[in-house]
């Protein structure tokens, strides 16, 4: 061990140190279709409009820290109730940061049911919080039983609830939701980063509970590089969590883009409506291709998928070797071994998805 190796060893926290860092694959040339982007080009005919916008921004100063033109764009475009107070964040990800750093913490547990987000657990251990799994049900719901029961057993100080849940692709029962909301002393997270593309969403009953906040996001619908996560909930919560806050966490030039963004909304309306038109013909084909054991229920821009035992690498390697990259959830939880993620491409993406793991399925059978 070097010297350096050394001071690091004995400086970085344990927790840090065990931890893996998340990767992220390189596409090279390859069709992406692995993290849940969505595939239209924004802003699209919007362009010389958005530039306009753009040079107005004087980047010479620090961005507003309120974001005051932003936020109420983005009450009204998330139908974000009366009464409850926004906080916004570099993305999901910062701002699940913001809440265990305020409200977990070495010698407080933080929750999720399981298979899910893999950044709950990252962000929770690199924070010292310890972390509990609670497994889901065999079709990927949430198990209220067994939640109810490690609610009462570690009495977490948060817990997270993703509906949609990534990996899996499926929605939550919002009346169990509701249920362990009420039952919680802690606070309960619902994380609705796949909204524009679900069937329900618990953000209109935030105020209800006095321990709920709603995570959001404008990565999903075609804003992925502005990095621009919401967080709705009661004033009081919100006033503490803003203390975590560094005061320019949201650039001036994604806040512009993102007020442009939502000043347009049919814009990524269409490309939603676009998303769910794909995804409705991968929910019928994909179960087709011969060597696909599962397709799970999907109310996400994704589908998780299995393949046939002791494949999964394979067919990765296959569909990467064929110039389509999508996620391999083989590996990363014991609920998802032969598992793998796509994302919804556009039709011809989609088009080369399907024929290029019908001819891996093919080779590996």
């Amino acid at each position: 061990m070097t010297e350096v190796e050394a001071r690091v060893a004995r400086w970085v926290r344990p927790q840090v140190q065990a931890l893996e860092a998340y990767q992220v694959a390189e596409p090279g040339k390859a069709i992406k279709l692995d993290a849940m982007e969505s595939p239209w080009a924004w802003p699209g005919a919007l362009e010389e409009a958005w530039l306009e916008r753009m040079r107005s921004v004087s980047v010479n100063r620090y961005p507003d820290p309120a974001a005051r033109r932003l936020k109420p764009l983005l009450r009204e475009g998330l139908g974000v109730p009366e009464g409850a107070e926004l906080l916004l964040g570099n993305g999901s990800d910062e701002l699940i940061q913001l809440i265990d750093l305020a409200v977990a913490g070495s010698g407080r547990t933080v929750m999720a049911p399981g298979p899910s987000f893999a950044m709950y657990r990252i962000i929770a251990e690199y924070t010292g919080a310890e972390y509990v799994e609670v497994p889901l049900d065999a079709e990927f719901g949430l198990d209220l039983a067994a939640t109810r029961e490690a609610v009462s057993a570690y009495n977490p100080a948060v817990t997270y609830l993703a509906h949609p849940n990534n990996p899996t692709g499926n929605g939550l029962d919002l009346d169990a939701v509701a249920e362990l909301v009420a039952q919680s002393d802690g606070l309960v997270v619902v994380d609705e980063a796949y909204a524009p593309y679900a069937d329900s969403s618990f953000l209109p009953r935030v105020l209800e509970f006095p321990n709920c906040l709603v995570l959001r996001t404008l990565s999903k619908v075609g804003l992925a590089g502005l990095r621009v996560g919401v967080l709705i909930g009661h004033p009081a919560w919100i006033d503490q969590l803003e203390k975590c806050r560094l005061p320019y966490n949201l650039g001036s030039l994604a806040q512009a883009s993102a007020a442009f963004a939502v000043e347009h909304q049919e814009a990524l309306d269409r490309c939603v409506a676009h998303v769910l038109g794909e995804r409705a013909r991968l929910v019928e084909e994909l179960p087709a291709v011969p060597g696909v054991e599962q397709v799970w229920p999907t109310q996400t821009n994704f589908l998780t998928f299995r393949v046939p035992q002791g494949s999964a690498d394979a067919v990765h390697r296959g569909l990467l070797d064929r110039g389509v990259l999508i996620k391999r959830l083989h590996g990363s939880h014991p609920r998802l071994e032969d598992c793998l993620r796509v994302t919804v491409g556009r039709p011809e993406e989609n088009n080369r998805f399907l024929e290029a793991l019908a001819e891996t399925l093919a080779v590996a059978a």
